[in-house]
């Protein structure tokens, strides 16, 4: 793999490579842009099969951010890191949990503020406190380290605001009262997203893998079913939402779709963005992309930036729903990909604030 034509393909500025033999650590951080501010994404811990592999989760992710930050109006760059590692490894030893962290909190002091990093995939608001221990260019500390705690809720809840705005393009009305919905993956966001809808008095199915969550769901909610993974992309719901890993919109998936809508918190959710997204457009399915609707989670950690409180972090997470809105009027009026649409506005504001940054007397 040629590492420099890998970052210039996507216009990636950094490429930081981690290791720490006796800990056992071993991490990328990827820093995409840093024209509208530092790059903040978050941490994510997951077992790669090759460094190839881990190192496109990262460069991917870090581009994302990038974007999504852009798109939500906050002054960030993108980034991502990701610790190849098997989180369940680790899960009762607190030790080696601790000692892990801290090792990477001392690389992502090394870049000097140039990367702020937070929770994400395969890692935890405890996580981040062992790495608040090495660095303070950390957010989703606990609440009592002054930080903002789990985002689960602020993220849900901008996916549940962006899927109004997708029903309404639909339906003609922004309500969500006995439309079906589809969750694929019912961890912290997707057990949150479940909460909003169950007040909206929408009918809820469910998959993921653990058994353990779905039954946790099921004995909460009683408005909602569970689904096999077999019948996930053939289900006759009227919106699927992902919210567990990406690149479930592929080649083995798309042709089963009977949705109308397609809006959930999971990242890289096209496989291949250009091919995909021409597919959804052509198919008539409304796509929320994913970097806009999901973007209530660095909402809220970038409110942690400026002094965190809760309600106002909602408070902005609920404009995901005019953003979406803007969206997929562009890409109806334009007649183009709804992904295409949201990186046209991401890239409008990068490129003004970077022409202005050019007349800058310092």
């Amino acid at each position: 793999m040629n590492i420099f034509q890998k970052m210039a393909e996507r216009g990636h500025e950094e490429l930081i490579f981690c290791s720490d033999d006796e800990i056992g650590l071993q991490a990328i951080i990827a820093i995409h842009n840093t024209v509208l501010g530092p790059a903040l994404g978050g941490c994510r811990m997951y077992p790669y099969k090759t460094f190839e592999d881990a190192l496109c989760d990262a460069v991917r992710l870090a581009r994302g951010m990038t974007y999504k930050a852009s798109v939500a109006g906050l002054n960030l760059g993108g980034g991502k890191s990701v610790i190849i590692f098997d989180p369940k490894v680790i899960k009762n030893d607190p030790v080696k949990r601790e000692l892990l962290f801290r090792s990477f909190g001392r690389f992502v002091q090394g870049l000097g503020g140039r990367y702020i990093t937070a929770e994400d995939v395969g890692t935890s608001v405890e996580d981040m406190e062992f790495v608040n221990m090495e660095t303070d260019y950390v957010t989703g500390i606990p609440l009592a380290l002054g930080g903002s705690g789990d985002p689960s809720p602020v993220t849900a809840y901008g996916v549940y605001c962006g899927m109004l705005a997708c029903v309404e393009k639909v339906f003609g009305n922004a309500s969500l009262k006995d439309r079906s919905v589809l969750i694929q993956g019912v961890g912290h966001v997707g057990k949150c997203l479940v909460d909003f809808l169950n007040k909206d008095k929408a009918k809820v199915f469910i998959f993921d893998p653990d058994k353990e969550k779905v039954n946790c769901v099921l004995e909460q909610y009683k408005n909602t079913e569970s689904v096999e993974q077999d019948d996930i992309y053939g289900l006759d719901v009227d919106i699927y939402a992902p919210c567990a890993l990406g690149a479930t919109i592929n080649d083995n998936t798309i042709d089963q779709f009977k949705f109308k809508i397609i809006a959930g918190c999971a990242n890289n959710q096209l496989e291949v963005e250009e091919k995909h997204g021409r597919l959804l457009l052509e198919k008539g399915i409304i796509y929320a992309p994913d970097f806009v609707i999901n973007s209530g989670g660095l909402i809220n950690v970038y409110s942690e930036l400026e002094g965190y409180n809760r309600e106002r972090a909602m408070g902005k997470a609920g404009g995901i729903r005019d953003v979406v809105a803007k969206v997929l009027d562009i890409a109806e009026k334009e007649n183009i990909p709804s992904y295409l649409a949201a990186n046209k506005l991401a890239e409008e504001r990068i490129a003004a604030i970077r022409n202005t940054k050019k007349f800058t007397i310092k």
